[in-house]
């Protein structure tokens, strides 16, 4: 078995250690995805309405995504423990800034900005170190293992919310998961750790074709057409997901009334098990063939969704089913383009790559939900002209993964 230089602990042992790191780390940042369950207590207690409801959860995504570019370049300079408690710091800072007021500016700055900045340096810290302990046949799995903390999260944090929000209120209830996220983070922070220099993950098979990719830069990267292609099709993906699990608790509430949080935590059950099961299956079958499965099921459940729920009487199962399935097909999407980050451009530079890459995922989290509320507004409540617009947009997105291949400098390698 092979062993850390300087260590006598396995390799394999650490590798795992810090993947379940970044899960546990992931699992607390995932309070992102419970935004639908505070928002009808911020609507109840501060008479906040329309695209107020959504700004803080908007601009939280966007700042998220571009906040990665930072974070992964202090991850690849200065490593993942001091780039994770940062976040942690940041995170638990701006939960306890909106625990004092009411007031939508001080949402925006703390919500919005702080905890955005905070995701990004903690989300941003969690996978790549994970990715370097293991083999190139494995990076679907690691990548899916990882993230899939961050989708779980609503399985506790929807009923823990519910539960505080009825006991302690709203602004306490902040407090809380400031002071316990500043705990878990930081203190998991520590156990991330990158692998010794030179040091190389034995293939699980010799025979293998899969290779490790030669290091791109940032800049190199993006003057890859390929690199293009995959923001487009992140950001349609994405966006689309998104646009769902900021509004599937006012969905479920017209069928499920005050147990609507059930469909939120369904809905991240179906959510982490799509970044385990399309990671492992993109190692199998190709990212490219799973990205296009992931997107088609995808649009179909757009346009399923119609009349589900638009129709009256409809039974909650169906409500918690879609929700399921739409979270298990985004989250596809998170371990995916990770996936394709290091397969194309190595992993010299992955932090700041994937950074730039996800840029994507938190434009298409700040426009696709705007949109969302608009197009509803204009329909009197209903949510089928939005589900229409994202399935068209998800059958493109589909069609272009046809046009993925590898950069020309990863071909010539070949």
């Amino acid at each position: 078995m092979l062993t850390e230089s300087a260590s006598t602990l396995p390799v394999k042992n650490r590798g795992w250690q810090v993947a379940f790191a970044g899960l546990g780390i992931n699992l607390a940042l995932g309070v992102l995805y419970t935004w639908s369950t505070f928002k009808g207590a911020i609507e109840k207690e501060f008479g906040w309405k329309g695209s107020q409801l959504n700004d803080p959860y908007a601009l939280c995504c966007l700042v998220f995504a571009f906040a990665m570019i930072v974070a992964g370049r202090c991850q690849d300079r200065f490593g993942p423990r001091l780039t994770a408690s940062i976040g942690g710091a940041l995170v638990a800072g701006g939960l306890v800034l909106i625990s004092t007021t009411n007031s939508y500016a001080v949402w925006l700055i703390g919500f919005g900005v702080l905890v955005g900045l905070g995701l990004g340096f903690g989300y941003g810290s969690a996978t790549p170190p994970a990715l370097k302990w293991f083999p190139p046949q494995k990076t679907g799995l690691i990548a899916g293992v990882v993230v899939a903390g961050f989708g779980l999260a609503p399985v506790y944090l929807a009923p823990t919310s519910q539960y505080l929000l009825a006991a302690i209120g709203l602004k306490t209830s902040m407090l809380f998961f400031g002071g316990a996220f500043f705990l878990i983070v930081c203190g998991l922070a520590q156990m991330l750790k990158n692998p010794p220099p030179g040091f190389v993950a034995a293939p699980q098979d010799s025979s293998a074709s899969k290779q490790a990719a030669p290091s791109f830069t940032p800049a190199e990267m993006v003057r890859s057409p390929q690199f293009y292609l995959l923001w487009v099709i992140y950001c349609i993906g994405a966006g689309a997901g998104l646009m769902v699990i900021g509004s599937v608790s006012g969905m479920a509430k017209k069928s499920m009334g005050e147990h609507a949080f059930v469909a939120v935590a369904v809905m991240a059950i179906g959510n982490a098990g799509g970044r385990v099961v399309a990671g492992i299956l993109s190692d199998k079958i190709g990212r490219r063939w799973t990205l296009m499965l992931v997107l088609m099921i995808q649009a179909a459940l757009m346009f399923a969704a119609i009349p589900v729920t638009g129709g009256k009487g409809v039974a909650a199962i169906l409500i918690v089913l879609l929700a399921s399935l739409i979270g298990f097909n985004y989250g596809a999407n998170l371990a995916l383009f990770p996936s394709f980050t290091k397969d194309f451009w190595g992993l010299k530079c992955f932090g700041i790559n994937y950074g730039v890459l996800f840029t994507a995922w938190g434009v298409g989290g700040f426009v696709f939900p705007r949109v969302q509320q608009t197009l509803t507004a204009n329909a009197g409540g209903s949510f089928q002209i939005s589900f229409i617009t994202a399935g068209g947009l998800l059958v493109v997105g589909a069609a272009l993964t046809l046009l993925i291949n590898p950069p020309r400098r990863l071909i010539s390698a070949a």
